[in-house]
């Protein structure tokens, strides 16, 4: 044990800690106003819809805090407890190419963590989802997104490690920015092509039909300048009865896909309000500003782990006896969210601010009483609680709490 094991340990200590202590504050917070339904929505949310989120926000709360308690115990197992150190070892024995055996650790590491979490998605989705309504997928179903998730993770995921790994061993000290801009420029690519080529794996899209609802949608887009290559209905009742809407896609691939759940529930009004707040996001340049800050924030990851790679207390500080490049890079992987988990509340409140400026966009170029109601029916159907902990939603809302949001909107509608 070095002085780096006992830094690691305080940071792991105190995110966990107020990790915890966040996860007890919103389900006492929760479960205190089960009871009774916020002036702001007795109108419109029955006490039986209230209580029903409530109960589902702390059923979800509670496995959070079992899924953390796993993580933590996973993170000194294959750190202090040597994990790490036994995968490398175990393939140096068996395989002669350093990159070889590098690509095989890391890999190894990472799939007995997915399988170890295996479990949690199994209880959320066929107790908790099943308990509440909202599960609709089988066994069969979940086996294959399990089985698909990994092939995709591994047939993209490999070529681009070995790609970094490579360029650690061999470019010399400015290794870290060439490894940037490949993941940078894979991050660009991957966006690109996901509506038409990964999406379409796990889900089917089919294109809006003629009708009122379009004519609507596309006088929307008109109205907002915005093309997009197709207008899309997504099977995601196969699986869940949660509904959403989003855009997806860069430049000429860009679509907009409804789910059919959202679909069957809100009027075309509705509709055209929700996605005037998803436009808002694009008109606002929402999506090419988190782009820049995530490379930001990437670039100085990548400048932080080229210094640490030449560290020797780094390694044997988290358990590693063997210095090398790959271990390096799992290393960070795994530590690095401990030290920056008390930042989550600053990328928290730009999200929250970007979702404002969405719905204020929204709010000019449709009904803000419309992006209400449609709102109120989402918090109402997805089970999402109205009353969170404001402590616990500063660290972990990427949206406002729905109080807040509706108060902000119906400024927006007597402004």
């Amino acid at each position: 044990m070095n002085s780096f094991t006992v830094i690691f340990l305080i940071a792991l200590t105190l995110s966990f800690s107020v990790q915890f202590w966040l996860a007890k504050r919103h389900a006492d917070y929760v479960a205190k106003h089960r009871d009774a339904v916020p002036e702001a929505f007795k109108n419109t949310v029955s006490l039986e819809a209230h209580q029903k989120a409530a109960d589902y926000t702390l059923e979800k709360g509670k496995l959070g805090n079992i899924d953390s308690i796993v993580g933590l115990v996973l993170l000194l197992v294959m750190t202090l407890g040597g994990g790490i150190n036994w995968a490398f070892e175990l393939w140096t024995a068996t395989l002669e190419s350093q990159l070889i055996v590098g690509l095989a650790a890391v890999a190894s590491v990472f799939l007995i963590m997915t399988l170890v979490e295996i479990p949690t998605s199994v209880y959320q989705t066929f107790v908790i989802e099943e308990k509440f309504g909202f599960n609709k997928s089988t066994p069969q179903q979940f086996i294959k997104d399990q089985l698909l998730q990994l092939v995709l993770v591994a047939a993209i995921g490999l070529p681009l490690l070995a790609l970094i790994l490579w360029v650690m061993d061999s470019i010399g000290s400015l290794w870290w920015l060439w490894a940037w801009a490949i993941l940078m420029s894979f991050s660009l690519l991957m966006s690109w092509l996901f509506p038409t080529i990964i999406a379409p794996l796990f889900n089917k899209f089919t294109p809006m039909e003629d009708g009122s609802l379009k004519t609507r949608i596309q006088g929307l887009l008109a109205r907002c300048g915005f093309n997009s290559n197709g207008i899309f209905i997504m099977d995601g009742s196969k699986r869940s009865g949660h509904g959403n809407a989003y855009f997806t896609g860069l430049g000429n691939n860009k679509r907009i896909v409804f789910y059919d759940t959202l679909i069957n529930s809100l009027d075309d009004e509705e509709l055209e309000a929700i996605l005037a707040h998803e436009l808002g996001h694009f008109k606002c340049k929402h999506t090419i500003k988190m782009l820049i800050a995530t490379a930001i924030m990437s670039l100085i990851s990548f400048a932080v782990l080229g210094w640490l790679i030449d560290q020797a207390w780094f390694y044997n500080g988290l358990g590693v006896k063997q210095p090398s490049h790959a271990a390096a890079l799992l290393l960070f992987m795994l530590v690095s969210s401990s030290f920056t988990f008390f930042m989550q509340p600053i990328s928290a409140y730009f999200q929250r601010k970007f979702e404002f400026e969405a719905d204020n966009f929204a709010s000019n170029h449709a009904k803000a009483e419309k992006l209400i109601s449609s709102l109120v029916k989402l918090y109402e159907e997805n089970a999402s609680t109205l009353t969170p902990d404001p402590l616990y939603s500063a660290f972990h809302y990427s949206h406002p709490p729905a109080a807040i949001r509706i108060a902000n909107l119906e400024s927006n509608q007597h402004g």
